[in-house]
């Protein structure tokens, strides 16, 4: 019988998301200075690709993390492996902050900010996927979709974090004195709050449900039998992760800089709007959680995705008017669609698996799907706003991800009341499943 109560469990694996996720999106928010720092001066637009491109690249390690730590999850437990993975973000973002720049070791300075970028990609692959497994697991069967739904806005919170330091670094600082050096402090204090997180995750135990579930049925093969018994489950969440991924990631990796090279507001007004965006975003994804518990998970997911397609041209030609207001109104405008869609679908894709195989099958599907959608989604904007001269083409490919998330979700079975012991769909079923019964094994 465990001794720590489910609202500690859900206070302690959501601050220790929070504190893994500070470290994850430091880096987005970081990207106009990194880009000055670690490639040649010959094109501002060029750093800034590049800088993308590593961040894009970091994410092809997520499915090898998530896969590596999911079995390791699903085997020895589920917070001895967020221990390991808060450990292993925040010794490489301390890295990050203490990287030689290319002024001082030419190329060397890329391939390094590679290395350490990797190895946050290769971490974060666990982090979602065993925080899900780990709350759902621990949530009372009524409220699951609010539970993980307050873990998910602790993941999307420390950007409001990250930018407040780096504004009082600008003012305390002088801007000159932040792109010199300053700019390496947030990656340091990420380095100190993943000893934080680490304490945190100390105090916890795993979930009865898993504890249960590994002593009735321990799974050997984990990997091998995720991708033979569960290969629908785990496409269903990578196309789930389509939707969530591209719009979310819009705004907690791609805004900051598109709202300053673009848009041209100055830096500091470019990080308070798009703190306020993303904290609007967190905010509103909790009463979702609670609608999505009371209605169901396919309801919010379908009106998430028709509002993000019908809102995305609008809300980018709002936010690239020029001012702080607009800015803040055009990312509210995208962030309610995400968190609607959200509430929904992180819920679903974690009851799709069951307990035994939960960390890895989520695991490997959300990273394979966040490696080709969120990973990927600062570049494919940028490049779209360079290639057509728009401010508000990455509009276009945030519509085309939003009808795919519409035919999705027609797709799935809803998985509200599930069992999660049994998992919330068959194999055979994720296409045939009628919309208003779960389908178990």
């Amino acid at each position: 019988m465990t001794s720590v109560s489910p609202r500690r469990r859900l206070i302690g694996g959501s601050i220790g998301t929070f504190v893994e996720w500070y470290d994850f999106l430091i880096y987005g928010l970081s990207a106009p200075v990194l880009a000055a720092h670690f490639f040649p001066e010959s094109s501002a637009t060029a750093g800034i690709m590049s800088t993308f491109a590593i961040y894009a690249v970091a994410y092809l390690a997520r499915p090898i993390g998530g896969a590596y730590f999911g079995r390791i999850g699903d085997r020895l437990g589920r917070i001895r492996t967020l221990a390991i993975i808060v450990l292993l973000m925040g010794t490489a973002t301390t890295a990050l902050g203490l990287l030689p720049t290319y002024a001082t070791v030419g190329l060397a300075a890329p391939a390094l900010l590679l290395v350490c970028r990797v190895a946050q990609g290769f971490s974060a692959g666990g982090e979602t996927s065993g925080a899900a497994a780990y709350i759902v697991e621990s949530a009372p069967p009524r409220h699951r979709a609010l539970w993980i739904s307050i873990c998910v806005a602790g993941s999307w919170l420390p950007i409001l974090v990250a930018a407040g330091l780096i504004l009082c670094l600008r003012a305390g600082l002088g801007d000159a004195a932040y792109a010199s050096w300053g700019w390496r402090i947030p990656f340091l204090a990420g380095g100190l709050l993943a000893v934080v997180g680490l304490w945190l995750r100390s105090l916890l135990d795993d979930p009865e449900e898993f504890v249960a579930a590994r002593r009735a049925a321990p799974v050997r093969g984990v990997i091998r039998t995720v991708l033979v018994e569960h290969w629908r489950a785990i496409i269903a969440v990578m196309l789930i992760v389509a939707v969530q991924g591209v719009g979310a990631y819009l705004l907690l990796s791609y805004m900051y800089s598109y709202l300053v090279t673009v848009a041209g507001l100055g830096p500091s007004a470019a990080l308070v709007s798009n703190a306020i965006g993303v904290t609007a975003m967190a905010v509103i994804l909790v009463p979702c959680g609670l609608l999505a518990d009371r209605v169901g998970r396919k309801p919010c997911m379908f009106a998430g995705a028709v509002w993000t397609g019908v809102i995305s041209w609008p809300a980018l030609v709002l936010a690239s008017q020029g001012s702080v207001a607009a800015a803040i109104g055009g990312q509210v405008l995208i962030g309610a669609g995400v968190a609607l869609f959200s509430a929904g679908g992180f819920v679903t894709m974690a009851e799709l698996f069951s307990t035994s195989v939960r960390f890895t099958g989520h695991a490997i599907g959300y990273n394979v799907g966040y490696a080709i959608f969120g990973g990927t989604t600062p570049l494919i904007a940028s490049a779209l706003v360079a290639a057509t001269g728009m401010a508000a083409a990455p509009a276009f490919y945030v519509l085309a991800i939003a009808i795919l998330g519409i035919i999705v979700v027609s797709r799935l079975p809803e998985t509200k009341g599930v069992r999660l012991r049994d998992g919330g769909v068959a194999d055979d079923a994720v296409d045939a499943a009628p919309a208003t019964q779960p389908v178990v094994r």
